[in-house]
């Protein structure tokens, strides 16, 4: 159960375990019961998971299950992030045993009946089928009458009853023609007619309750990620205590091949962790300590310790499985107009046979033959499958975009993504890491690797992401981590620390300027990073002279790997993409360009965010807003359809109706090609549920269906809307494409020295001969397609025309016979996009 507490009331949200229902009709009785229970704002109940979910403020869930009691259904309370439940006990028969009888009892009444037209007459004496058609009507036939009897009682109708009355009808006139002719010789009975229909039916809801287990095999899979038992250590000892005894912060020991119990944090060892289940990553997952687990996950190779953070309903395991349990209860838009229709249906079909049954006795004066008609009629009419045709649909298409990461939240959102037609994309934390990490390091008074030496010092106590860039960066290039003393941050402009007995400042250009250091020798180079959508930081030290500005240092944010081949897939999708960000135009323009997107507002604030989706979607545009922070709530909320990266914070998962668990722009595209695969399959489920309604209700009036016929085509067509929905767990997300294997920067730092020359740390360049000056071998970065060739051969050629040029893609060597020098050669290609690192013989 849920809890929101408002200003007046507490509004609570509480599922339940719905009992007995066998058509749309039983799940609008469900809903009317619920519903006029007092405090209840709003009840949805679905047939294939037979649960409900009821929005309320005031009344307990005793009150609810006992208005669901006495509209005749049975009701449980379900609680969430509970243990899974223990197995049940396996039953003495198996459940496709009513069906096997059924059939054995009504064969020998149906053979006969099908021999006739042969000239062969096996046709069983009156009594015999009056035998064998009594334990099928009331024995196995039970069910129908339980069932249609509680209908009666509320005053309502459905599928039972309207299978208990047509058989009854042919049951008793065969039972009275038996009855009447008792002496007067032979004659024809229709007590295979009653039999068979009910066999047919029997038949039809165990292909439909077997179909239905297959539409909820992503919850149990998730749901078998939850372990049962959990190793606490307390006090220095180990022990093994249900998961439910588990507290937040209790030290939980995972041992290799064991399920993460509850969500947590490593504080001791290190591991991978497989979390496919969770995430869709095939791949096991490095964590070592500080590192966050999550429940359900499968601890590799290592032993772990870790406190946990959250438990029982809280996990993230909990909070998925609630997830997809909430968006398989709630209806779809659609599914409320079949919801009307459905509340009518089994009124207008008793309606229609009352008709039949009249108008074929009063204009023929033959009334079996009228009441076979009307049996007819009943039998073939099936609210079942307007009743199924919505959500199980909508099962499988959410279950199946779990497996794979993509967590919808509700119905409607499912429902709407299929029309999307413009994608609005947050930048940072959607289409770029979100994480900074340092590009270029330029020196002046100082060498690079020194302005990065004391960038580290000065700022190693400060947790700002720069500061966690700066240490990465200086940890990659194995430097020493140099004491600082009086440590202190300058907001808004920077912070400051003595490094080896020398002031040092790390900040922007106000600091800068408020120190009196002078920028200018620099400030080009300042200006041309600032364009690229960089940020710069300054580094100034105390020099005899005074202050002196010792360098700079640029950050930038990597454009994720599939970005680009995400845009270009919602392109060819016919969906456009369009980014919001509150960056700089320049880090807007750097982005947009590279992931191929060719419109973009930027320095936005967050209600900015969400008036631009509001505009557009004024323009007549169905939009998708991809977000993953907290200022992009807003925009998340305002569009049709908000997706969120897991990635990201919880309000903006909250705040969409479809959640990413992966930080993966591919998914986006894979999110709507799934809701466009699932609302076919809801429209072609309602289009075969009406058409085989609105068909098969007049042939069987005019007296064109025979009662067997009928009740085979009433069963088949529940069976083939939930089999046609089930071909959506063949579903998978489309395979990443050749240019997503490798990221699309390399994450190489430029160092920039007083001559101006660009060298990409960590690379090698080495000459092809001594004797030759002008032939070299340079290792380039980056280069991941035949495009990529093709621009580095031509900034090479832009050089020198008549330059030779010969690359190898697989291992990134271009090799060059120039007679340009070196330096321009790396230059152009470094301009061209691709991080270079080179040298010449001799």
């Amino acid at each position: 159960m849920d809890t929101v507490v408002t200003q007046n009331h507490a509004v609570t949200q509480t599922s339940f375990k719905i009992g007995g229902m066998t058509c749309a009709s039983c799940v609008a009785r469900v809903e009317k019961a619920l519903r006029g229970v007092p405090g209840v704002i709003e009840a949805s109940v679905n047939l294939a998971t037979e649960k409900a979910s009821v929005t309320s403020a005031g009344p307990a869930a005793a009150a609810l299950i006992a208005a669901v009691g006495k509209a005749g259904y049975e009701a449980s309370e379900l609680h969430a992030g509970a243990a899974p439940a223990a197995p049940r006990p396996r039953p003495a028969m198996p459940a496709w045993w009513p069906v096997a009888a059924a059939t054995l009892l009504s064969l020998p009444l149906i053979v006969p009946m099908l021999l006739q037209p042969l000239g062969i007459d096996l046709m069983l004496p009156g009594w015999w089928q009056l035998a064998l058609a009594t334990p099928v009507q009331f024995w196995l036939g039970a069910r129908f009458y339980r069932a249609g009897w509680k209908a009666a009682r509320a005053l309502s109708g459905n599928m039972d009853l309207l299978v208990a009355i047509g058989t009854s009808a042919a049951y008793g006139l065969s039972l009275y023609l038996l009855l009447a002719h008792r002496g007067h010789g032979m004659t024809h009975l229709y007590f295979e007619s009653s039999a068979v229909v009910i066999t047919l039916v029997l038949l039809g809801k165990w292909l439909e309750a077997r179909a239905k287990r297959q539409t909820v095999a992503a919850i149990g899979a998730l749901e078998s990620l939850r372990a049962t038992e959990a190793i606490v250590r307390r006090n220095g000892k180990d022990a093994v205590v249900p998961v439910a005894d588990v507290a937040t912060g209790d030290l939980v020991v995972v041992r290799p091949g064991d399920r993460v119990p509850v969500d947590g944090r490593i504080v001791e060892g290190s591991s991978h962790l497989d979390e496919s289940l969770l995430t869709g990553e095939s791949l096991p997952v490095a964590k070592q300590e500080g590192d966050s687990v999550t429940g359900g996950a499968v601890n590799a190779d290592g032993l772990l310790v870790i406190e946990a953070t959250a438990v029982g309903g809280a996990t993230m395991l909990s909070q998925i499985i609630k997830l997809v349990e909430d968006a398989q209860a709630v209806k779809a838009p659609i599914q409320r107009t079949v919801d009307k229709v459905s509340a009518v249906f089994v009124p207008v079909v008793l309606l229609i046979s009352l008709v039949t049954l009249l108008g074929w006795g009063i204009a023929t004066g033959d009334w079996q033959q009228a009441l076979l008609n009307a049996v007819a009629v009943q039998v073939i009419a099936c609210p079942c499958a307007l009743g199924l045709a919505t959500p199980t649909s909508i099962m499988v298409g959410t279950g199946a975009a779990a497996r794979f990461g993509i967590l919808i939240k509700d119905a409607e959102a499912l429902e709407t993504a299929h029309a999307v037609d413009l994608v609005v994309f947050d930048k940072t934390g959607t289409l770029t890491q979100g994480k900074p990490r340092v590009v270029a390091v330029e020196g002046a008074a100082q060498a690079p690797l020194k302005v990065l030496e004391l960038a580290w010092a000065v700022q190693q106590y400060s947790d700002h992401p720069l500061s966690k860039a700066v240490a990465a960066a200086a940890t990659q290039q194995q430097l020493a981590l140099l004491p600082a003393v009086g440590a202190q941050a300058l907001p808004g402009r920077g912070v400051k620390a003595d490094v080896g007995g020398r002031a040092v400042y790390l900040g922007n250009g106000r600091l800068m300027r408020e120190l009196g250091v002078p920028t200018e020798s620099m400030q080009a180079s300042a200006h041309a990073h600032e364009q690229d959508g960089k940020t710069v930081s300054w580094l100034a030290a105390q020099a005899p002279s005074g202050l002196e500005l010792a360098g700079l240092i640029a950050f930038g944010d990597t454009v994720k790997v599939s970005a680009a081949a995400a845009v270009a897939r919602l392109a060819g999708m016919g969906v456009g993409s369009l980014m919001l960000t509150g960056d700089n135009a320049g880090s807007a323009r750097a982005v947009a360009q590279a992931v191929g997107i060719t419109e973009f507002v930027a320095e936005v604030l967050p209600a900015d965010k969400a008036k631009v989706v509001t505009e557009r979607m004024n323009q007549g545009k169905t939009v998708a807003m991809i977000g993953d922070g907290i200022n992009d709530a807003p925009a998340l909320a305002a569009a049709n359809v908000g997706i969120a990266m897991a990635s990201g914070t919880d309000v903006a998962m909250h705040t969409a109706g479809i959640t990413l668990m992966r930080g993966d722009p591919a998914l986006v595209a894979d999110a709507i090609d799934i809701s466009n695969r699932t609302y076919r399959k809801i429209r072609q489920n309602l289009g075969w549920a009406f058409v085989y309604n609105i068909v098969g209700i007049p042939l069987a009036a005019f007296g064109l269906l025979n009662p067997v016929i009928a009740g085979a085509a009433m069963a088949l067509s529940s069976v083939s809307v939930v089999s046609n929905a089930l071909m959506l767990r063949r579903w998978k997300p489309a395979p990443a494409s050749a240019s997503q294997s490798e990221p699309a920067t390399s994450g190489a730092i430029i160092f920039k020295n007083g001559t101006g020359l660009s060298i990409a740390a960590g690379a090698a360049v080495s000459p092809i001969t001594k004797e030759n000056q002008a032939m070299y071998e340079l290792t380039v970065e980056g280069m991941t397609c035949g495009h990529c060739v093709g621009r580095v051969t031509k900034s090479v050629h832009g050089v020198d025309q008549d330059a030779k040029v010969e690359i190898d893609l697989p291992s990134g060597k271009v090799r060059v016979d120039s007679k340009a020098g070196l330096d321009k050669l790396a230059a152009a290609i470094a301009e061209a996009g691709y991080p270079v690192t080179a040298t010449s013989a001799g």
